[in-house]
């Protein structure tokens, strides 16, 4: 009898079981590695390889198509793979390192990445996060899968014909050790541009197929030593050979610190998994877990597959470097000083792309690894002397600006505190009045001339100056706001000053940032159309908006809303003109602004990627609402052309993914999130803390990309921005979406965004 008793059983058993299904789904599938794969020098779809891997692992593995040390890994639209190999690469731009490669070889044995290389179709390929397969024109089928700091491959090869596996020791030294008794090769190697003298990745590789024969060779020239059990030096390398028609599979794992510690890493992630098909499942939960953790609802199978895919990049990098010992503590051998220390490590990240969205959107998902990061922070700076700008593994003070203090600030307004704020500013003091060896984002060049003058001088010693100056003022914001959170009023009031030093470079003349010389002269010629010379991988329509903590400042100095919001108009109405300026010449960034037909919108660098959400403190958050779908809709896919420039470790995905939510990080170092306009008609936030956070967006619609109105947990919301405490008290952000716009919803002045000029008064 269906009284009201076994309805609500019913109910529940039913709410019980979709939960349940829902957990089960399989969102793996909708993550594509190869996103972003099809890029060269001259255009960037994205910079990518497919890496196989779990989130933020020490190390990934993928399939070379490129030559050994080139940067281009893997190009989309090269027919040949020269092996599989383990990777750290966070950019083309500067290779990977600590690397090695395994490729199966059928018939005679070749050694050379030129001559063992296998024809292939992208027919006959599988890349997802959790597993890679490719069955190779001469009927060799290689599969992987990963752990944290190991992989599991199973290499199948054909009925007839030798089967061969060459381990290439890739640049500069290695060694090998075959072990024919125990299936196993035991080994190092160092390439590495920039690490301390005493750098080895150590590995170890367990087969569970006997060797029929095996030897070593080099890869300069070739040579093959037959029967051979151990070799040291350049390019050196190992081949094992296995019956004809043989599986193989091979676990493999590594270690910065001693042989003993890759064999404790094999055993430890490895050694539970019988077969490859269960490390799978394995690696294959955790990315399930994850993708649950931020699940969308509706939308279309493409829209999920861009978001998955996405969402995946943006939990690659920063990559673990630190090990776990037999007690269970982390430890981890320093890329900065060459010392084995206790705790965490993390590296691989280029701050200046990763500030503004992918540690952000790490707070929200992952907050005890952030903070982590930030002990692993003060830790790297105590044993270099400076804060990581760039880290390949070591600090090379890449690009522009001091971003470490955005990281650290963000996270303690955010409440992860697990870090000394005190010895946090002492080092960003430092930091920020001193130049260190490095590159330019390593301390601050003329720092004393621009604490006393508001900017740095523009000289052809001084490329990049304007965007310098601008991208200071930031950083020293955040140094105001931790300084200000933990009460020390001596770099409240040093920085508090300088993070207004932006207003020097604005010339109400041109209406733009520009740059002036050591005499405070506006430096001429001045064309806003052209890239570099003071600006950094951009021209004056780009670093305009670059006022990241005071956009109120800014659009008071631009002569008010309307003239400002207009401004932003220009930059898609102007014409995509490249002028290539101090480069010479049209490098890849020009290239790709001009393919999107956005006028001067040059989404694939980071100094524009905030600008759309800017309308939001200005009276007209509706064209943000717009342009937020617009660019996500337009300039994002799951396929090989799947981003419009280099992906940034995690940057650009992690933008398009805040972006999908519904909401953007403009000003880290603040608790908020600009709001913009959802893709999905519901996502479900599960967070660390075991709370859920709702965004769910009614009649959402790809035509229905305007808010009408808003509520925050049953209440009117109509502010342009969501806290991240809201976020993390769990709850619902509800949308009524339309097809028009909404002109007088959240135009009073808090419904605008932080700007630091605003919450001074």
């Amino acid at each position: 009898m269906l009284n009201k008793t076994n309805l609500c059983k019913i109910a529940a058993l039913l709410a019980f079981s979709t939960s349940a299904m829902a957990q089960t789904t399989d969102l793996v599938h909708y993550a594509n590695t190869t996103q972003g794969t099809n890029s060269k020098f001259e255009l960037s779809y994205g910079n990518t390889y497919p890496a196989t891997s779990v989130p933020f692992a020490m190390n990934t593995w993928t399939p070379q198509t490129g030559k050994n040390g080139e940067g281009w890994k893997y190009q989309y639209f090269d027919n040949k793979i020269r092996g599989f190999q383990q990777s750290h690469q966070c950019s083309s731009w500067v290779n990977d390192y600590a690397v090695f490669s395994l490729m199966p070889v059928t018939g005679k044995l070749v050694v050379m990445d030129d001559d063992r290389a296998s024809t292939f179709s992208h027919k006959n390929e599988v890349a997802q996060p959790d597993y890679y397969k490719v069955k190779l024109d001469n009927g060799i089928t290689t599969e992987m899968t990963t752990t944290e700091r190991g992989a599991h491959l199973r290499f199948s090869f054909p009925a007839s014909g030798a089967a061969h596996l060459v381990l290439d020791g890739y640049t500069k030294d290695a060694s090998v050790k075959i072990i024919p008794e125990e299936n196993k090769i035991v080994g190092w190697v160092n390439n590495c541009r920039w690490a301390p003298n005493n750098f080895k990745n150590y590995f170890e590789i367990v087969f569970d197929k006997p060797f029929k024969s095996y030897g070593t060779w080099e890869n300069k020239k070739g040579t093959i030593n037959a029967n051979n059990k151990t070799d040291e030096g350049e390019g050196r390398g190992a081949y094992i050979e296995f019956a004809p028609g043989t599986v193989v599979q091979a676990k493999v794992a590594s270690s910065y610190i001693t042989p003993e510690q890759a064999h404790l890493n094999l055993t430890s992630e490895l050694g539970k998994f019988k077969n490859f098909d269960a490390t799978r499942a394995a690696s294959n939960q955790i990315w399930n877990k994850l993708f649950h953790r931020v699940l969308v609802e509706g939308g279309t199978e493409e829209q999920r597959a861009t978001f998955y895919s996405c969402l995946y990049h943006a939990n690659l990098f920063s990559h673990r470097f630190f090990e776990i010992n037999k007690e269970g503590k982390p430890y981890y051998f320093s890329p900065y000083d060459g010392k084995i220390h206790d705790g965490y490590m993390y590296t691989d990240n280029g701050f200046w792309d990763t500030f503004r969205a992918q540690f952000p959107l790490n707070t929200i998902l992952h907050p005890k690894m952030e903070g982590q990061y930030m002990q692993a922070l003060l830790a790297a700076q105590e044993q270099c002397g400076w804060f990581p700008a760039w880290s390949f593994p070591s600090e090379t003070g890449g690009m522009l600006g001091n971003h470490a203090i955005s990281l650290l600030a963000d996270a303690w307004v955010k409440g992860i505190r697990t870090f000394d704020p005190q010895q946090a500013l002492k080092a960003y003091s430092h930091e920020a009045n001193n130049k260190g060896p490095w590159g330019g984002a390593n301390g601050r060049g003329l720092a004393s001339y621009y604490n006393e003058h508001g900017y740095v001088p523009y000289s052809e010693k001084t490329l990049g100056a304007t965007a310098q100056s601008l991208e200071y003022a930031y950083d020293d914001f955040c140094g105001y706001q931790l300084a200000k959170a933990v009460g020390n009023k001596e770099y409240m009031d040093a920085f508090g000053k300088n993070m207004y030093n932006y207003k020097s470079l604005y010339d109400p003349g041109t209406r733009f940032m520009r740059a002036k010389d050591d005499k405070g002269k506006w430096v001429e010629p001045f064309d806003p159309l052209a890239w570099g010379g003071p600006y950094t991988e951009g021209n004056a329509w780009h670093w305009q908006w670059s006022v990241f903590h005071d956009v109120n400042g800014l659009i008071k100095l631009m002569g008010g809303n309307k003239n400002f919001t207009a401004k932003i108009d220009s930059v898609f109405s102007e014409p995509s003109t490249i002028v290539p300026g101090q480069y010479g010449s049209v490098i890849h960034e020009m290239t790709e602004m001009a393919l999107i037909k956005m006028g001067q919108y040059a989404h694939g660098n980071q100094p524009i990627q905030h600008m759309i959400y800017l309308y939001n403190y200005a009276g007209e958050p509706w064209k943000s609402q717009m342009y937020a779908r617009k660019v996500t809709d337009k300039l994002y896919n799951a396929t090989e052309n799947g981003y419009p420039g280099d992906e940034d470790q995690g940057q650009m995905s992690s933008w398009y993914v805040l972006s999908a939510l519904g909401i953007y990080s403009v000003c880290p170092g603040t608790d908020q999130y600009v709001i913009g306009s959802p893709v999905f008609p519901k996502v479900t936030l599960t967070l660390e803390n075991g709370k859920k956070f709702i965004i769910q967006a009614d009649n959402n619609t790809k035509s229905n990309v305007y808010i009408q109105s808003a509520t925050l947990n049953g209440k009117t919301y109509t502010h342009n921005w969501l806290s991240h405490a809201d976020i993390m008290k769990g709850g619902k952000l509800q949308f009524k979406m339309g097809a028009k716009p909404a002109y007088k919803r959240g135009l009073a002045d808090a419904d605008k965004p932080f700007s630091v000029s605003v919450a001074k008064k």
